[in-house]
C-alpha cells in the first residue's frame, strides 16, 4: 500500500496503525476504504507503538502536500503518546495538510476551522484529564494499600527472605554479581528489588 507519485493536490491520504502481532488492521482499513480512499493511498505500520521507526507514517508524511487530508480510524493511531499526536497534527496543520478521524467520540477534521478545532483541543484536553485521574486513582491505591501493610506492584518471584538476604549484602557492599551468586536471584531481578528496597 501506498505510493510514490503523487498525481494531484488535495488527496485523501489513510493512515491505519496496530501496536502488537495480534491486533488486525482490519477494522481500520475496511472503514478508510469506506471513506472512499484507495489501497495505493493508504499507508500502514504493524509494530509497536514504543518503536521509533514507523515506515509507513515516515513514507506518508513524505509523500502528503499541501492541500491533501490524512485520515485516521481515531487519533492515537498517529503517535505514541498524546504529545506526539499533538505535535504532529500541529506542524502538519503549519503544511496545509489537514486530519481527519472517523471514530473518535468527537471526530476531528482539522480543515474546519469552526467545530473541528474545538474538537481537537477539547479532546486533548481530555487525553490529559484521563492520565492525571489515571495517576491518581494508582497513588490513592497504593496509599490505601500501604496504609494495609500490603506491597504495590509486581509480585516477588523470589522468596521474601532472600530477598532480605540481597539487601543485607548490598549493605554490606557486596557486588550485583556477589549477591546473585549467594542468593540465586538473577541480576536484573536484584537490581528492581535493591532498588524498591532503597
Amino acid at each position: 500500500m501506498g505510493t510514490d507519485h503523487h498525481p494531484s493536490t488535495g488527496l485523501a491520504l489513510g493512515y491505519a496503525r496496530v501496536s502488537t502481532t495480534k491486533q488486525h488492521l482490519e477494522r481500520q482499513l475496511d472503514a478508510l476504504s469506506a471513506e472512499g480512499i484507495a489501497d495505493e493511498r493508504i499507508y500502514v505500520d504493524k509494530k509497536s507503538g514504543a518503536t521509533v521507526e514507523r515506515e509507513g507514517l515516515a513514507a506518508l508524511l513524505a509523500y502528503a502536500r499541501p492541500g491533501d487530508r490524512i485520515v485516521v480510524h481515531t487519533l492515537d493511531r498517529l503517535g505514541r503518546n498524546l504529545r506526539e499526536v499533538l505535535n504532529l497534527v500541529h506542524d502538519l496543520n503549519e503544511k496545509n495538510i489537514g486530519v481527519r478521524s472517523l471514530a473518535d467520540p468527537l471526530p476531528i477534521n482539522t480543515a474546519d476551522e469552526g467545530m473541528g478545532r474545538i474538537a481537537f483541543l477539547l479532546l486533548a484536553l481530555f487525553a490529559e484529564m484521563e492520565r492525571t485521574f489515571t495517576a491518581e486513582r494508582a497513588a490513592h491505591a497504593r496509599a490505601v494499600a500501604e496504609t494495609a501493610g500490603r506491597r504495590i506492584g509486581r509480585p516477588m518471584a523470589h522468596p521474601a527472605d532472600k530477598v532480605d538476604y540481597a539487601r543485607l549484602l548490598k549493605g554490606q557492599g557486596a557486588s550485583l554479581g556477589e549477591i546473585s551468586t549467594k542468593t540465586g536471584i538473577p541480576k536484573t531481578s536484584l537490581h528492581r528489588y535493591l532498588q524498591d528496597g532503597a
